[in-house]
């Protein structure tokens, strides 16, 4: 049995009962209509794990009134659930192990998936396997668990397109972010260095910016001059696309979660490799490869209305295959050199009213973000487009530069996800030790995303309410498998999961009690397969001897980031 106390994300309200249930080969599952999906789900894991046959209670109504025997799951009307964000009880749940049997009570089919995730995390590891490894007992302590999230927006951005991951990958990451009460994946489809998805209108997105010839290795380094240049490149064409099918097949898995899978489509800059496929959407019309460096190329798109046409149409087949409320249309990092040496660029500025490239780059998202809130969807973008005053209000700003965004998007009355790079970016290097895999920027410990609150503290109860939470980002220029993707994540992932679930709702914040409940959580992530990053650091093979970095200490990172904020600081 696992002690209720040991519990990630840390629940609101724990009550221990007396005696104990055990799950045995007659032990059955009743569900109510609404919660179908999740006795499936918890059928599946725990068969695979005990080899027990955990078969449907005979009759329905025992999810209302169980029997014994039974683990009943169940969604309801039940004002006695704790509130979530903006006193929503969807997510809320009610976990209820007694002698007899068991009840997971949620406010809706998430919230029972969540109590399940207490369930399953309340018995011994190894439920975490996918096959058999020994006989149980299989027994659950007794015991009340009553929980809800802190935040409504709890995710993880994973970048697909520095360095690709399979469908297979993919969705063994969903799982790993269900596991831990995480219901958002930011699939970051599009960039410089490969496009990732199919798109039947264009076929050469994908025929020829879905792979580049080789990619760099490392960071830049500094030349003779002094200059940063690139140390080596592998010589490995790398590529890979998801098909729409692929793509439903990854939504639908994800939606069995309850994690809802938020697309990205870069623009106006990062769109290196669309621009390889159709030379006619950039600025100098020349013709261009997929880019095999990691930075951020000139190239951008033009302004001509046959690209934002372009851009609609990718848009559309993209809102046709996620139904995500909101769609992401980039706006990060858009160099403006192109754009400020070319007579016909400076003519369309005139033409179209502009003072700048600035308000230009805002022209060209506004009217990206129209089109998806034309399809009854929600536009989110990097902080970068509330560079030129002219945003929509219905748009959402994802900040990430520090917490600047988050303010300056709040004051102005727009929806806000936090992901400040030096909290939460989680591609950054984990310590200071000389055996970090490509050390980059600062370090970022468990004990700092423990910490992170994604609302700022000098907003007001109105601007605060535009918070509606946070996740990490997962870049993938260094992380070039799945077992680097797990090196990054874990255990970081758990400390977001406790920071955007839990919050300071449950209590403040101890850093030390999270870490006794962490080591203990290992013990699921070996279960699961996660090849996370031990206490001590890097394994041998988990490091990458002489490949370069590009730390940094806070006080550099942070003077950069106040540096190019100052534009958008209210």
């Amino acid at each position: 049995m696992v002690d209720s106390d040991m519990l990630i994300p840390r629940p609101r309200r724990t009550e221990p009962g007396v005696g104990a249930f055990a799950i045995t080969p007659t032990t059955r599952i009743a569900a109510d209509a609404a919660s179908g999906s999740v006795r499936l789900y918890l059928q599946q894991t725990l068969r695979g794990s005990t080899g027990l046959p955990v078969r449907d209670a005979d009759d329905a109504s025992d999810a209302v009134a169980p029997g014994a025997d039974v683990i009943a799951l169940r969604v309801a009307d039940d004002d006695s659930l704790p509130e979530g964000p903006r006193g929503d009880r969807s997510e809320s749940f009610r976990l209820v192990v007694t002698a007899d049997r068991v009840e997971v009570t949620g406010g809706s089919a998430a919230g029972v998936f969540y109590g399940v995730q207490a369930l399953l995390q309340s018995l011994p590891a190894d439920v975490y396997r996918k096959g058999r490894v020994g006989s149980g007992p299989w027994t659950l302590a007794a015991v009340t668990v009553e929980d809800a999230p802190a935040f409504a927006w709890r995710g993880v951005m994973l970048d697909v397109a520095r360095h690709f991951r399979t469908k297979h990958e993919v969705m063994r990451v969903i799982d790993q972010l269900a596991a831990h009460r995480l219901n958002r994946l930011h699939f970051h489809l599009t960039e410089d260095q490969g496009w990732r998805i199919e798109i039947r209108k264009y076929p050469r997105l994908t025929e020829v910016g879905s792979w580049r010839k080789e990619s760099q290795v490392g960071a830049h380094v500094p030349g003779p001059d002094g200059e940063l240049v690139v140390a080596g490149k592998d010589g490995r064409p790398h590529g890979g696309y998801y098909t729409q099918d692929d793509i439903r097949e990854i939504v639908a898995y994800a939606a069995d979660r309850f994690v809802t899978v938020v697309p990205e489509i870069e623009t106006p800059g990062h769109v290196r490799a669309a621009l390889a496929a159709y030379p006619s959407l950039g600025v100098t019309g020349e013709p261009v490869e997929v880019w095999t460096e990691w930075g951020i190329a000139d190239d951008v798109l033009n302004a001509e209305e046959s690209t934002i046409t372009f851009f609609q149409d990718v848009l559309d087949e993209v809102m046709a295959l996620f139904p995500s409320e909101y769609i992401g249309v980039g706006g990060d990092e858009c160099p403006k050199v192109q754009w400020i040496e070319d007579p016909r660029t400076q003519e369309r500025i005139r033409e179209l009213g502009l003072e700048d490239e600035e308000q230009l780059q805002a022209w060209i998202i506004g009217r990206l973000a129209a089109h998806v809130e034309s399809h009854g969807r929600r536009a989110f973008g990097w902080d970068e487009i509330l560079e030129g005053g002219t945003l929509s209000p219905s748009a959402t700003v994802v900040s990430w530069r520090g917490l600047t965004g988050a303010r300056t998007a709040a004051r102005r009355g727009h929806d806000v996800i936090s992901a400040p790079d030096d909290q939460v970016y989680l591609d950054y290097r984990q310590s200071d030790l000389a055996t970090e895999p490509i050390p980059v920027s600062i370090v970022l410990t468990v004990d700092d995303v423990f910490a992170f609150d994604p609302v700022p503290s000098d907003l007001t109860d109105a601007e605060r309410a535009h918070v509606i939470g946070g996740q990490g980002n997962m870049w993938t220029e260094h992380v070039d498998s799945a077992r680097s993707l797990d090196y990054q994540l874990f255990p970081r992932v758990a400390a977001l999961a406790e920071a955007l679930w839990s919050a300071d709702v449950t209590g403040p914040r101890d850093v030390a009690e999270f870490r006794g409940r962490l080591a203990e959580h290992v013990a699921r992530l070996e279960a699961m397969g996660i090849e996370y990053r031990h206490e001590a650091g890097p394994f041998p093979w988990q490091q990458r001897p002489g490949v370069p970095g590009r730390p940094h200490t806070r006080a550099e990172r942070a003077a950069y980031i106040d540096a190019v904020t100052a534009n958008i600081a209210d």
